[in-house]
């Protein structure tokens, strides 16, 4: 990649963003967040320059800088790739660690973060703007839509369906060929091993719902 990045957001994922950069040995140019407290200050020399919404930092995205959109919240992250789509008409890149791997004939979308240790096998599909945290293992011919996050050791097996939105917490196994669906929970350490619905919350093993 010859183009430097703008990383928009300058906490959570943000840091180990940077990391994944440089273990890339692409440079970083700065950080862009709406927390004013944190412009002028710096993560690994790296400045946070002001709020992702300012023009004057917007319209270096697309023709001197790449863009990567380093936000845990969803809706937040969904509504920084909207404004990027349509005020600079372009994709967040993919960032991926030097230490992971994603198979040769794996499909990947845009605005990806995959952190160290992550392995994505053959023949899966992976939406756009997902997260990975360490470690997780996604086995082969499984489909992850866009904004789905996965935590850290997290295995996914294969033939697993997760739907859009969906949040699986550190730890869990997903058994091959369940489906989750779209915004569905699945709290840390739970064992899945049938379908999880829409919009529901499970936890525990074997995971069941829990009552709202």
């Amino acid at each position: 990649m010859e183009k430097p990045v703008i990383i928009l957001g300058a906490k959570g994922i943000a840091h180990p963003a940077l990391e994944i950069f440089n273990s890339n040995k692409v440079i970083v140019y700065g950080f862009l967040d709406e927390d004013e407290k944190l412009h002028g200050t710096e993560i690994n020399v790296v400045p946070v320059l002001g709020n992702p919404e300012d023009d004057g930092f917007l319209k270096l995205i697309g023709q001197k800088c790449e863009a990567f959109v380093a936000v845990d919240d969803n809706k937040y992250r969904q509504f920084l790739v909207k404004m990027l789509n349509e005020r600079r008409k372009v994709q967040p890149i993919n960032a991926i660690h030097e230490s992971s791997y994603v198979s040769t004939d794996a499909v990947l979308g845009h605005g990806n973060f995959i952190i160290g240790r992550v392995k994505i096998g053959a023949g899966t599909k992976i939406g756009s703007h997902c997260i990975f945290n360490t470690g997780a293992i996604v086995d082969h011919e499984s489909v992850l839509e866009d904004f789905v996050q996965i935590g850290a050791g997290s295995i996914v097996n294969s033939g697993v369906t997760i739907k859009e939105g969906a949040f699986i917490g550190s730890g869990v196994t997903l058994v091959s060929g369940i489906t989750v669906g779209k915004n569905a929970r699945i709290g840390a350490g739970s064992v899945v091993i049938s379908n999880v619905n829409d919009g529901e919350t499970v936890f525990g093993n074997p995971a069941a719902p829990i009552k709202k």
